[in-house]
């Protein structure tokens, strides 16, 4: 008796009543908000962060049913072709908000995310290839999974394919028809039916779209649209009580999520370009299902990714794509991320060579502060008087600022620019000079500013630090060898800047410096410069000097930006 009149509550809101009431759900546990169109506050665990919620069109509190977890179900590929830097930006973005929560604020992120195996694009090439759809999905989705984990994306929980759980599909269309919400055609298509939820379709914008999907003549309405399809001739199908077939889109993610998450998710994410038609779909049948009126709380979308000066995304559609292995031969991982970090994670995002430069040069001056911090740590830098002061004043400042900036909507943007600022104040004191003026020195302020500095770039994923094992293994004996030259080069230098008796000096532009030695200057400089472009990069700190070398973004050689080792 209750489950009828659970049912009617939920189709229908009861005339005088607040649009919000609560209802107990009989096959999940948790209570089921009922409402319209309206976000309904969740209960639970407040984490004090906000976050844009696609939902209510605004920042909202972001409320968690368990305290310290966060159930985040995620759309993933459909595995017919090489995925690229549209994918890449979307992921990389969502993967920064997972970490930023699990390693900044301590919440536990339990993420599900979904392998479309079997999809018409998926049909269509093994046919041209003549393989079966498995084959092909097969080899797309480990090039994804590799793709991902060269772009340090943390693998979610679990991967769940369409294919292993279409009889979980079958049953979850069974019980929303059952509900009065989904109805079979003659020719054996399964439509959900849109009237039957009245004015509960449509949270987000664009629903109305009045061509609705393509099928069958005998929909009800042309919103209507397929939980399972009729399979054709040399199309993989599936035995149901409606015929040979397979499922729809929009209900494998339905009922994946519920299969792992029960009848309340915290997070759903996706591209912008998934919130109409297939999160609005999604919405629909899951809350059809659980006989509910919020089934996940919070959805987060992702900006699209465009090349500069096209209006259009990126796409494999409209072959305007960039593959992620082609961007991996010409720049970094941590290229990419901070490329992302620059920009807010729900904005649209302009791809070009120069954007992707200044994300470099932004990775460059932080890793030359992290450099010259730990050569005046080790006292290979001499620099003036310090304001020590100052400097443990900014580090306190920019962690508070850190804090409350990713708190409200992971705002990356204003996050990068309060370590950018810390930097910049870390430069200011750090001006060498020749010779020391016996001033106190400074170095656990810089110890502590670099090691903030890299833990932050690194809950990114951005990794600044040495890796001795890798290092050797790329470079082989070129370290030593560096030192050694440096060493040598260094002693040259000394010889060579050693000064006359202001009586004997006879050069004013090279006053108290011997003019026979000058040469040896030179030549200093020269292999200072003719080194530079092989990636070992040599700063002469007054009589001192120190050496980097970077590698090449693809880890093969010199000049990488992402990976340095330095002395």
């Amino acid at each position: 008796m209750w489950k009828q009149v659970s049912s009617l509550l939920w189709r229908a809101p009861v005339p005088g009543l607040s649009p919000a009431v609560t209802v107990r759900s009989t096959s999940h546990g948790p209570s089921c908000s009922v409402s319209g169109r309206e976000w309904v506050r969740p209960s639970g665990f407040d984490t004090g962060l906000k976050t844009f919620n696609s939902l209510s069109k605004q920042k909202e509190p972001l409320i968690l049913t368990r305290e310290g977890v966060a159930t985040w179900y995620s759309c993933g590929p459909t595995v017919y072709d090489h995925a690229h830097l549209g994918h890449a930006s979307s992921y990389v973005r969502f993967d920064i908000l997972q970490r930023i929560l699990s390693r900044l604020f301590g919440i536990t992120v339990i993420h599900a995310m979904v392998i479309t195996d079997i999809d018409d694009k998926i049909i269509r090439r093994s046919w041209e290839e003549n393989v079966s759809p498995a084959a092909v999905s097969a080899v797309y989705e480990d090039e994804f999974k590799r793709d991902m984990l060269s772009l340090k994306v943390v693998p979610p929980a679990v991967y769940l394919r369409v294919t292993e759980n279409v009889h979980h599909i079958v049953a979850f269309i069974e019980k929303i028809i059952r509900n009065g919400h989904a109805y079979a055609t003659k020719e054996g298509d399964v439509y959900f039916d849109i009237q039957s939820i009245g004015g509960r379709y449509g949270r987000f914008v664009g629903a109305v779209d009045p061509q609705g999907e393509p099928g069958s003549s005998n929909k009800r309405d042309p919103r209507d649209f397929a939980l399972w399809k009729p399979s054709k001739p040399r199309e993989p199908y599936w035995e149901s009580p409606w015929g040979r077939g397979r499922p729809g889109w929009h209900i494998e993610c339905s009922t994946i999520a519920s299969s792992m998450f029960g009848g309340q998710l915290d997070v759903h994410s996706g591209g912008i370009d998934l919130a109409f038609p297939h999160h609005e779909n999604e919405i629909a049948q899951s809350e059809a299902y659980h006989q509910c009126g919020q089934w996940a709380n919070y959805f987060l979308h992702s900006g699209h990714l465009h090349l500069k000066g096209s209006p259009e995304k990126m796409s494999k559609s409209l072959k305007n794509y960039i593959s992620i292995k082609d961007f991996l031969r010409s720049y970094s991982a941590n290229e990419f991320r901070m490329f992302c970090l620059l920009s807010k994670y729900r904005s649209a995002i302009d791809y070009s060579d120069s954007s992707v430069l200044e994300a470099r040069s932004t990775l460059d001056t932080i890793s030359t502060f992290c450099h010259d911090a730990q050569a005046y740590m080790k006292g290979q830098l001499q620099c003036s008087h310090v304001q020590e002061d100052l400097l443990w004043s900014r580090l306190a400042e920019t962690k508070s600022t850190v804090m409350s900036t990713l708190a409200d909507d992971f705002d990356t943007p204003r996050a990068i620019s309060a370590l950018m600022n810390l930097v910049y104040h870390g430069n200011c004191q750090l001006q060498p000079v020749s010779t020391p003026a016996g001033a106190a020195r400074s170095p656990a302020v810089f110890g502590a500013m670099v090691t903030y500095v890299r833990d932050v770039l690194d809950v990114f994923g951005i990794d600044l630090h040495t890796k001795e094992a890798e290092v050797l293994s790329s470079r082989g004996s070129l370290q030593p060898v560096v030192e050694q030259l440096t060493q040598f080069r260094s002693k040259v230098r000394e010889f060579a800047l050693a000064r006359q008796d202001s009586s004997s000096t006879g050069s004013p532009s090279r006053a108290g410096l011997h003019p026979d030695r000058l040469p040896l200057l030179k030549a200093c400089d020269a292999l200072r410069e003719d080194l530079a472009p092989l990636g070992v990069l040599i700063k002469d700190r007054g009589a001192t000097s120190t050496w980097e070398i970077k590698m090449s973004a693809r880890g093969q050689g010199p000049e990488d930006k992402g990976e340095e080792t330095s002395s």
